[in-house]
């Protein structure tokens, strides 16, 4: 039998990190989570083709991160509508932008100990050099598309 929502106890509402964990349970999560991969991949791609083309692309390697961005949009998206683009899709693009943030974070760094002074001048290599840590930010949303893709999905 169906009650009035204003009928409902206190104790039968659901609120916060019990209705999260309900969509994790129901599979509704994996669909959220595709969704917010998408829209991820899309602002970070945005970002670094600003950040990027600040310094002229002066690397070859600074394109992959551009053009992963709208791959994993893709994938996202695809993800949201489709179980089996979410199971195979979504992991390979996801997987490949893991991959670029930890060489871009690599690369940083090189970059940083290349300015003058390298990591004996840290403080100011770091504020002055490549954003050490912005590449892990591109790494994080890759890995919410990983975690998509392993979520049950609802029926």
């Amino acid at each position: 039998m169906r009650t009035h929502p204003a009928q409902r106890t206190v104790a039968e509402t659901v609120h916060g990190i019990d209705r999260l964990v309900r969509n994790v349970q129901t599979g509704r999560f994996e669909r959220s989570l595709s969704a917010l991969t998408a829209v991820g991949a899309l602002v970070t791609a945005a970002e670094i083709f600003l950040e990027h083309d600040k310094a002229s692309f002066g690397n070859k390697w600074m394109w992959a991160p551009v053009a992963l961005g709208p791959l994993g949009a893709a994938a996202g998206v695809a993800g949201v509508f489709s179980r089996r683009m979410a199971k195979t899709a979504l992991p390979l693009a996801s997987a490949a932008i893991v991959a670029n943030g930890l060489q871009g974070t690599w690369l940083h760094l090189r970059g940083i100990r290349q300015k003058p002074g390298g990591l004996s001048n840290l403080r100011y290599n770091l504020e002055m050099g490549p954003p050490l840590f912005a590449p892990l930010l591109v790494t994080m949303v890759g890995g919410m598309g990983l975690l998509a893709a392993v979520l049950r999905r609802e029926p």
